[in-house]
């Protein structure tokens, strides 16, 4: 599959605005520093050695004790092991990450008091929350669960969007009419109260609230699409098109979509930074995903309720302040660089 060359002249240029080709680096690379989190932020470890036998607990099942000489059946503590080996000297060694904390794991040694500061001598460098719970470690697997939410919705939406918009765009008419006032009338729902109402019946989760946030959110796409493909169908490669005798489904499959990407593809950026943050604003609220669940909008909430514990709330603000404005300055980048008049030459 080749690329044309106005893709790439717009590609040339996006690279060429640094702030936005960096951001999108830096975002990219906290995209898959996330999805591998567990090589970086668990309680597992990585590598055990053990009597000359190799264990790799990351992504295996769980490990008794007893199969390291302990003496007990459940999972093995691995930092404690890692302490036990190294005072004994035998050869055997434990690897963990550089966060050796689970997200859910409660730290309640007899010298924590949570809320505990950070603390580069027990390894959390973030501190702790209320329950004991290592702030780094919630950050990271926050910020996957966030970005996987915003990536989900946002090509939810945009189905439901686009297609619903260039229905409406290209047949016209009635059905035009109707689905406006459809539209004008569901967007006059309170999307909170609906939440509201769904939380107290069931325990939402990841899919349900993906199906909320898809049943409010799809209209901004809606009324943009139909614009564009209003317009579009009404230009000579659309009537020729048609004189040819080419079906409508084929007309908008494969002219008047194409001729829309530039314009969806500049909504990308914003839509992902608007789906983290109804997501951080939900779990804030309490009607976002149910507990333990690691949430940057849970660690706000913390903060608020503790503000001695300053860690909480600089170290959630902080991670939301650097993913927001890099999604942002991407978002800026792909609209200057796909931006039509860039690449167009009166004569």
């Amino acid at each position: 599959m080749s690329i044309s060359p106005l893709t790439k002249r717009k590609l040339k240029r996006f690279v060429a605005i640094k702030r936005g080709y960096y951001a999108f680096i830096l975002l990219v690379t906290m995209i898959l520093a996330s999805l591998g989190a567990e090589l970086l932020v668990s309680n597992r470890a990585l590598i055990v050695c053990y009597q000359d036998n190799w264990y790799f607990p990351t992504y295996g099942d769980i490990i008794p004790g007893k199969a390291f000489g302990l003496d007990y059946d459940y999972e093995t503590d691995y930092r404690d092991l890692a302490d036990r080996f190294r005072s004994q000297s035998t050869g055997n060694w434990v690897l963990l990450p550089p966060v050796p904390y689970s997200p859910f794991e409660n730290d309640l040694r007899p010298d924590i008091l949570p809320p505990e500061p950070p603390s580069i001598q027990r390894r959390h460098y973030l501190g702790t929350d209320t329950s004991g719970r290592d702030v780094l470690a919630r950050l990271v697997y926050g910020f996957r669960i966030a970005i996987l939410f915003a990536l989900v919705l946002l090509v939810s939406t945009y189905v439901v969007g686009i297609s619903i918009g260039c229905a409406m765009g290209y047949f016209g008419g009635w059905f035009d009419i109707l689905l406006q006032r459809i539209i004008e009338i569901w967007s006059t729902v309170p999307f909170l109260y609906v939440v509201i109402i769904i939380s107290s019946i069931v325990v939402p989760n990841f899919w349900w609230l993906i199906a909320i946030m898809v049943i409010f959110g799809w209209m901004g796409m809606t009324w943009t699409i139909r614009t564009v493909t209003y317009k579009e169908k009404a230009r000579d490669y659309v009537l020729a098109a048609r004189a040819l005798g080419a079906s409508d489904l084929r007309i908008i499959f494969r002219h008047i979509l194409p001729n829309t990407v530039s314009i969806i593809v500049t909504y990308i950026p914003f839509s992902i930074s608007g789906g983290i943050v109804a997501l951080t604003s939900l779990d804030y609220l309490g009607f976002g995903l149910p507990p333990p669940t690691p949430s940057w909008g849970e660690l706000l909430q913390q903060a608020w309720a503790n503000f001695s514990a300053w860690w909480l709330g600089f170290s959630v603000i902080s991670a939301m302040v650097v993913t927001l404005v890099a999604v942002t300055f991407v978002g800026e980048a792909v609209r200057e660089a796909f931006d039509p008049k860039m690449h167009t030459v009166y004569e």
